[in-house]
């Protein structure tokens, strides 16, 4: 097993990967090759990157981990949030995930979704749930790249310089970014730390799996939805205001704003509803029923509505009976509708806006279809905002560049 080598054994093992150019301070992650030897280049987006070395190998750079480079793109995948997972998903990676956030529930979330996908499959049950990842576990992982982001994990756990070295020499690299999700400040002594929107980030992991043309044919979908909706958004007047909430039960309900920076309301954001709460309640607050008639929503979105152990009927009868909640504009007109997930790469990310479009502003993209259980709503062709099928080919790689 992996976490039975020798830190000799292990970098022979590893010694493909090397690592120039780090942003960090004590030489974290300091490495073999610096920019000014590799040379580089831009992206299509302005995103500066690594050209190939000359003996096979190419890098990538990102914050927070600086410029890494490897030999071959990685094959196994540790993930600790599902932004990560749904990356290496979209990139034909799905199955080489070893680990993720609570596996068995965003597996079955994620599934609602797939099923639209011909052709495509997803199975994250059984994998090792990396909530609090240890460094044992990740030697027996032996992943080839940790699709997670550093600072992070110093941020929740008790992880030093000194762990993120050791895995980074004797396993393999870490690769990710998550305080983009609400430009979250960075824990002591990461004090450099960027922020990418969602599909900026996507791009730096795509070029890490040499996976550029599946990046760039999604993201051409997405340019083009986005066009879709810039072009069709009603005045602002017109526009209804809006929450998101999240509860396991309603005894307790988190309330989150729609338009606060970072990926987490890359799907909300671009809609310019009205924030219900006008800035009386921070993102991610405990609320009551009381303090939701005083904000009066015209519409409440509810996150893991589409998770299969949740049902949302049962969620809008509660709000339904109850004497203060029935009196909420959302709950009169049946505007309760389900949502996925915050944390969400680029394939949840398009059914995501589209199911946003469609709950907020029906009468330009379409209505809506009330769901109860089970997948994401079957939508006739024509008011679909995205092509699945093309989508699924670039799953599949059965795509044109």
């Amino acid at each position: 097993m992996a976490g039975d080598a020798t830190d000799a054994e292990a970098l022979t093992r590893r010694e493909y990967v090397k690592y120039g150019g780090a942003v960090l301070s004590g030489g974290l992650l300091a490495g073999c090759t610096s920019d000014a030897e590799q040379g580089a280049t831009e992206t299509a987006s302005g995103a500066e990157t690594d050209t190939p070395t000359g003996d096979g190998s190419y890098s990538v750079s990102m914050s927070p981990m600086g410029t890494v480079t490897f030999d071959s793109p990685p094959e196994t995948v540790f993930t600790r949030l599902t932004h990560h997972a749904d990356m290496a998903f979209a990139l034909g990676r799905g199955d080489t995930v070893t680990a993720m956030h609570a596996p068995e529930y965003y597996s079955g979330l994620w599934n609602q979704f797939v099923d639209r996908l011909p052709g495509v499959s997803l199975d994250w049950t059984g994998l090792y749930s990396s909530w609090k990842p240890s460094k044992e576990k990740l030697y027996e992982l032996d992943s080839d790249i940790h699709l997670a982001d550093p600072a992070w994990i110093a941020k929740q756990d008790n992880w030093d310089r000194e762990d993120f070295e050791e895995i980074a020499t004797n396993v393999s690299p870490w690769f990710g970014n998550s305080l983009s999700d609400r430009h979250a400040d960075p824990p002591s002594g990461w004090a450099d730390y960027e922020y990418y929107t969602l599909w900026e980030q996507f791009e730096r992991v795509a070029e890490a799996f040499q996976e550029q043309a599946r990046y760039e044919a999604l993201a051409a979908i997405h340019d083009e939805m986005r066009s879709t909706i810039d072009a069709n958004l009603p005045p602002e007047a017109e526009r209804p205001s809006a929450v998101m909430l999240a509860a396991a039960d309603l005894d307790e309900i988190y309330a989150y704003t729609l338009d606060n920076p970072g990926f987490l309301t890359a799907h909300t954001r671009p809609f310019g509803a009205r924030d219900a709460f006008e800035g009386s309640v921070e993102t991610n607050s405990v609320v009551d029923f009381e303090t939701l008639l005083d904000a009066d929503p015209d519409v409440i979105l509810y996150l893991g509505g589409f998770e299969p152990s949740t049902s949302l009927p049962e969620r809008r009868e509660a709000f339904k009976s109850d004497p203060v909640g029935s009196e909420i504009t959302a709950v009169q007109n049946d505007r309760i509708y389900p949502q996925g997930a915050r944390y969400q790469g680029p394939i949840l990310h398009l059914f995501q806006l589209e199911m946003t479009a469609k709950q907020l502003y029906p009468e330009q993209f379409g209505e809506w279809p009330t769901y109860t259980s089970g997948p994401y709503p079957e939508i006739p062709p024509e008011e679909q905002l995205f092509d699945r099928q093309r989508v699924a080919d670039i799953i599949n790689g059965a795509f044109e560049a």
